[in-house]
This record gives structure tokens, sequence and C-alpha cells, in this order.
């Protein structure tokens, strides 16, 4: 298989460096405590957590669970996701575990159906969920109660803020605090919320847990590990492509990944990859997005468009409020540019931290460069 993975965990040998985070995040849940880890989205939360509950000191001795709430808007969403989640982990661990668990979920007894092997199927929507504070109370329950110790990382936890319902965060701080059978990680890519939820004095979770905030693999770490690959493959690389690229891309794994991804999938057995190759990678992936790319900007509406596009040129734009940026690029006001920039924060098309304002999608980033 293509070494350069874009998509999921794929095992310890397509996994790239991350040994430090590796043991440290293993050893603080293996001493009973809980993490909140922070970085921007595309560097690799999600997989250096599932590689950690690979390694044999885990995967052997506690249940391991990563619940993924990016596109949850309520609390009846998480605990169907957290649900779902747990059932399909247990299922393949035999009928005693997955029992264990619908033994206590009373409240979602109907939406269970089992197959003709006598396999249970999470067959529950939303609606189904009339009282999602009493399936989040049993959940917990299984969760004290399990024949294990209980790992689980719940995937952009930031996104519980922006749930019409009241109380979740206080509530889940509650139920963390009490239920001494499980740890928690909790990773989010939106740095001003995670640390408002985990450093301010007046939240709940203060104080709660153990910050990690996860740096980008350093150039060195990935030039060895495409250098590794390619030759393991028969192959050659040039270490100024890796050096550019890295640059380009300023080191988000994501992006990384990706062009490799080509590189490797357009080098011939027995040749090199020089560095002439870069440009026509990145055009590659570019070229087959621009459908796309058309079709979001066709929809946007004009002032977001507009200063989306300005975001773009900029790369790491500032102050775009300010009348020079207004004037720059022909805006109409600095009210109209920070309601589209608004907008596009929560259609998740922009970034910000520390008033640096970017494109969160850098190869649509490139694509607009070229619009001119």
């Amino acid at each position: 298989m293509n070494p350069f993975v874009t998509n999921g965990y794929a095992g310890a040998d397509y996994f790239c460096d991350r040994v430090k985070e590796t043991e440290d995040i293993s050893r603080w849940l293996r001493n009973g405590n809980n993490i909140a880890l922070i970085s921007p989205r595309r560097y690799g939360k999600t997989d250096l957590i599932r590689h950690c509950f690979e390694q044999k000191e885990i995967k052997d001795h506690y249940y391991t669970f990563i619940i993924d709430i990016y596109s949850t808007k309520s609390l009846s969403e998480m605990v169907n996701k957290m649900g779902r989640t747990i059932l399909e982990v247990l299922k393949p661990k035999g009928r005693s575990h997955w029992e264990a668990f619908l033994n206590i979920v009373h409240s979602l007894h109907a939406g269970i159906t089992y197959d003709a092997m006598g396999l249970p199927s999470w067959d529950i929507s939303v609606g189904d969920i009339v009282n999602p504070n009493n399936t989040l109370d049993e959940i917990f329950h299984y969760l004290q109660q399990a024949d294990k110790h209980c790992f689980v990382a719940i995937d952009e936890f930031q996104q519980i803020l922006k749930y019409s319902d009241t109380n979740v965060e206080a509530a889940l701080r509650t139920y963390v605090q009490y239920c001494s059978n499980a740890n928690f990680v909790f990773m989010g890519s939106q740095r001003h919320l995670m640390g408002t939820m985990f450093v301010s004095p007046n939240r709940p979770f203060y104080q709660s847990v153990t910050v990690m905030n996860l740096n980008l693999i350093t150039l060195e770490k990935y030039w060895d590990f495409c250098k590794m690959h390619f030759e393991n493959a028969g192959k050659t690389i040039d270490k100024e492509l890796v050096e550019q690229l890295y640059s380009c891309f300023e080191g988000v794994t994501f992006y990384l990944q990706k062009v490799m991804n080509v590189l490797f999938m357009q080098t011939a057995e027995g040749t090199h990859c020089g560095i002439a190759e870069l440009q026509p990678a990145i055009d590659y992936i570019i070229d087959f997005t621009q459908p796309t790319y058309e079709d979001l900007m066709y929809q946007l509406p004009e002032k977001q468009s507009i200063v989306l596009k300005a975001i773009a040129e900029e790369g790491k734009a500032q102050q775009i409020t300010s009348g020079k940026f207004v004037k720059r690029y022909s805006l109409t006001s600095s009210s109209a540019v920070k309601s589209a920039v608004n907008a596009l924060l929560d259609k998740d098309l922009v970034t910000q931290n520390k008033g640096v304002y970017q494109v969160y999608d850098k190869f649509l980033e490139l694509w607009l460069k070229r619009q001119k």
C-alpha cells in the first residue's frame, strides 16, 4: 500500500514519530489522569490517540473508545454517538461484553435490533432519545461498571459549548469526576474555546485535566520518514523537495501526507523523485478538487466570497477590519468585513488565532490565489 496514509490510522509502520507524545499520553492515562489535547485541526490528534490506544500496554488491558462529536449539535446527538461507538467497539469482543452494555442502557432498548446471528445494531435516531440526560447517566454507569478500566477520547470536545442544552459542561464534569473506572482525553482544535474550558477558574473543568498542546512533527523526523518509505519501495527522493513541501504547508501533517501520497504514487520503482515534481503534484491535487471549490464559491454570498479571497491573498491576515485592509481589497466597510468573517468562521472556512485569520483548507487557499 501507499505508505503515506491520508485517511485514518493504518498502524505503527505508517505512523510518523510522536514517540514522546505517545509515551506521555499513555503514562498519564495509565496513572489515572485525564487529558485535554489541543492543536489546530489536521495536525493528527485523532490518529495519535488511535496510535496510543494500539500500544500493547493499553490494548491488552483497557477498553478504548474514540467518540467524534464534531458533527453534533445537541446533547441527544452526542449521547447517540457515544452509545453507537461503545457498542461497535464491544461487539467484536463477544456477547458477554456487549450484553453488559446493553443491559444498562434501558432507555434505548427499543432502538436496538438484532440480525440473524444475534448480533445487535444501533438503529437509534436522535428522536428516539427522549431524555438524553437519563441516557448519558446510563452510559456513565456502564463505564463505571465495566469489567475493564476504560479510556474514552472525545474528539472536538469544544463542540459542547455550541449546544442549546443547558448545563452540559457542568454535568459532564460531574460524571467524569465520579467515574473512577474511566479516564478521558478531551481533544479540541479551537484553542481559545478549549483554553476557556480547561484553564479558566470559573469553569467546571478547571484544573481537572493535564493540558497538552500538540506541536508539529519536526522537519527532520518527517524527512527521515519519507526517505525510509521511498527507499523501502526501491525509490529515492530529494531532501530539498521535502523541505520545500514542509515550508509550503507549514508542517501541517494532513497536507504533507496528501502531497507525499501523490509523489509516491507517481514515482516508479527504481526512479528518483526530484524537486521538479513537487509543484505538479500539488497542482494535481488542486485540479482534482477544483469543481468542488467552484461550487463552494458559487454558493457563498458575495461579501463572504470577497473576504475569503482577500484572506487567501494575504495568507495570514491581520487587522482585517482596518481601513487599510478594507481599501486594499475594495471591500465595502469594516462592519461588512466583520459580519462576513464571522460567517466564514462558523462555516469552518477560516480559522482565527490571536488575531490572525487564515483560510482553513490550504489547497483552497492556493486555488483562490490562482483566481486573479
